[in-house]
């Protein structure tokens, strides 16, 4: 399921790392983003609705909806199909609006 092409984004893969997505271990490649390494992983639904509570997952891929919004490092809302994957990066779920520590 890894993104290996796409008409309008270009993903550096550079060495592979790990880091953490909901508790359990991912792995990815410096450089791609965060949604890329989890939607070729496997893991699929990102968030949910806030109303609804209706799976979101990766979809526009450039940082204008905000279906792939959760909390990176402690940070809520971040943009996880635009922000670069790091090495011992802590992804989690975003419930709701997210809410700073």
């Amino acid at each position: 399921m890894r993104i290996h092409e796409h008409p309008v984004l270009t993903y550096e893969k550079g060495r592979e790392v790990e880091f953490t997505c909901n508790g359990e271990i991912v792995v990815g490649y410096e450089g791609e983003t965060i949604a890329a390494a989890l939607h070729a992983a496997g893991i699929k639904v990102l968030k949910h609705s806030i109303q609804n509570h209706r799976p979101r997952g990766f979809y526009c891929a450039i940082g204008n909806c905000s279906s792939c919004l959760m909390e990176v490092d402690g940070v809520p809302n971040v943009r996880i199909c635009v922000e670069p994957l790091k090495e011992g990066m802590i992804v989690k779920t975003q419930e709701g609006k997210g809410a700073l520590e």
